[in-house]
């Protein structure tokens, strides 16, 4: 019997693995990666709008942001009406704008392209452990408690394969779940499965216990966050945080962004949702002298078309422009915007490869070796 079916066994389905780390490590402020999945796919074009380039127009007649509702970045782009905060933090110079991100040969299959982002494989590699569970796997550290949390979601994506992750909806949830567990006296056997569940029962106990006596003593964050799942993610992402509960990365999920029929009035609200939950994650995180020690990248399974389909949607696409934001962030747009009139059979050109992005997060922001990226240079956005 492996652990994650003992979980099950137990009622703890809300949990993916526990750490050996010593949960009464040294408090200290430590660096933290928040990745926020874009589900479904999000579309580029209408969140980082071309309004410059009148082939926009010609591509969407019915679902195109007017000219004059962008957020102008500059003289040729700007952001979605819906997303007036993270305009704000683009011109505090605390968000980045990373252009035309995707790979070469895109898959446009939900599950095989979210895969090829979650590992950092090639098109026709096929990888079992994520990109960060392989980076991390390079770096034990006795201060930590925990590699990584992913909140709500029960598989961890990009930390699939590490021993040293959980999956919750939140700490009191796995708090109570783990209380259900009978306690495990101190007894050996020789009955290999039986030491592994006494094992498991003990890491389970030892891991809650650390993140319920961090978060005992953790200030009321004093900032309201909206009642949406990922407002709520993201309210336990700065929980985790400024507890100084020791994790090195904490993954949400928003969406689905699959907008393949009247996308603009869904698409809107989604970004809606996504600024208003990032605003009030900041909000927090500056308000407890945090947001300098975090950074914010999103990641998606590919983006969209170029031009709209019948049902003012927009199906499956290829390359996308992706957020990273923190403290210590080097504003502003990056990268080269695809152009609209040279596609790939209707698609976008990429210019950045994505595991450009994880090289940034996982060397340059996070420290890791990530011996795999080593060709892929970090951004210049820290």
């Amino acid at each position: 019997m492996d652990r994650r079916h003992f979980l099950k066994m137990a009622g703890l389905t809300s949990m993916v693995m526990m750490s050996p780390f010593d949960v009464l490590a040294t408090p200290g402020k430590r660096r933290v990666l928040v990745l926020v999945e874009l589900k479904g796919g999000n579309d580029g074009l209408n969140t980082v709008v071309p309004f410059a380039d009148q082939a926009y127009y010609k591509l969407r007649p019915g679902i195109a942001i007017k000219r004059d509702e962008v957020l102008k970045l500059d003289e040729k782009v700007g952001l979605h009406p819906s997303l007036k905060g993270l305009h704000a933090s683009f011109r505090k110079d605390e968000m980045a704008i990373v252009q035309g991100v995707g790979y070469d040969d895109p898959n446009r299959s939900h599950f095989r392209s979210i895969e090829i982002w979650e590992t950092a494989s090639k098109s026709d590699e096929f990888l079992e452990d994520g990109w960060l569970a392989r980076a991390m796997g390079n770096k034990r550290s006795g201060d930590l408690l925990l590699d990584g949390v992913s909140v709500g979601e029960q598989d961890p994506g990009p930390m699939r394969g590490d021993p040293h992750i959980l999956a919750f909806s939140n700490p009191e949830q796995m708090t109570r779940a783990s209380k259900k567990l009978l306690r495990p006296t101190d007894a050996r056997s020789e009955n290999d499965a039986l030491m592994h569940i006494l094992d498991t029962q003990r890491e389970i106990l030892r891991a809650s216990s650390g993140i319920e006596e961090k978060l005992a003593t953790t200030p009321a964050l004093g900032v309201s966050f909206p009642s949406t799942r990922l407002g709520k993610e993201l309210e336990v992402a700065a929980r985790l945080i400024v507890g100084d509960v020791p994790v090195m990365v904490i993954r949400v999920s928003h969406g689905s962004f699959d907008t393949h029929a009247n996308q603009q009035g869904q698409h809107a609200r989604l970004l809606q949702q996504l600024d208003e939950a990032l605003v009030a994650f900041r909000q927090s995180l500056v308000k407890h002298s945090r947001w300098s020690d975090t950074l914010v990248m999103t990641y998606s399974e590919f983006g969209r078309r170029a031009s709209q389909n019948a049902s003012r949607g927009t199906d499956h696409g290829t390359a996308a422009p992706h957020f990273l934001m923190g403290g210590n962030i080097k504003g502003g747009l990056h990268g080269q915007a695809p152009s609209l009139t040279d596609l790939a059979g209707g698609d976008l050109e990429h210019h950045v490869d994505f595991r450009h992005l994880y090289s940034t997060a996982a060397t340059g922001w996070l420290g890791l070796k990530a011996d795999e990226l080593r060709a892929y240079k970090p951004l210049p956005v820290l």
